[in-house]
């Protein structure tokens, strides 16, 4: 399944590992994309509204817009014959519209789900800061209980970021496969 172009989804909250484990992913296969849907918000250089933990509704309008950009480029890579591995946070009700978003397929979704200690750790040793007024602990437990249980959840507070590919590669059409 994987020479075949399609979209592995790969989400989970900021500081989960979606980067480092979409790079290592993309860079296994034989022909691929990285995408980063954060990409699309950045782009935007004024009257970006940024997420907080009470965002705004031109915060939830632009990061609708940043989801469908993303699902548009997944799926123009793929019908141009690459697997795209597109890595965002899409949390809660946003992930089955992510999906439906999508049309391409085969389409696989990978959750990365570390527990929230990890998660903090992660967020506390790395560079650039996400959370902002957001607990680490909060988002996770609000994101555990509203986002429905699609594709493939992976808890990888013991796996290395190689690991964590390696359990993708071997289960994510089995395990990960939407449609």
């Amino acid at each position: 399944m994987w020479e075949t172009p399609s979209v592995v989804l790969i989400t989970g909250i900021m500081a989960a590992g979606k980067s480092t484990v979409a790079e290592l992913l993309a860079r296994r296969l034989t022909r691929s994309v990285h995408l980063r849907g954060d990409l699309f918000r950045r782009m935007v250089v004024n009257g970006r509204a940024e997420l907080t933990a009470q965002p705004s509704e031109e915060a939830w309008r632009q990061l609708r817009l940043r989801y469908d950009l993303a699902a548009q480029a997944a799926d123009g890579y793929a019908a141009a014959g690459f697997t795209v591995v597109l890595q965002d946070v899409v949390l809660g009700a946003e992930l089955p519209a992510m999906i439906a978003r999508i049309r391409h397929r085969p389409l696989a979704v990978v959750v990365l789900a570390p527990r929230a200690e990890v998660v903090a750790a992660r967020e506390r040793d790395r560079p650039k800061r996400g959370y902002g007024d957001w607990p680490v602990a909060d988002l996770d437990a609000g994101f555990r209980a509203d986002t429905p249980r699609l594709g493939l959840w992976l808890d990888t507070s013991a796996q290395t970021p190689a690991e964590t590919v390696t359990e993708i590669l071997a289960r994510a059409w089995t395990d990960g496969r939407i449609g």
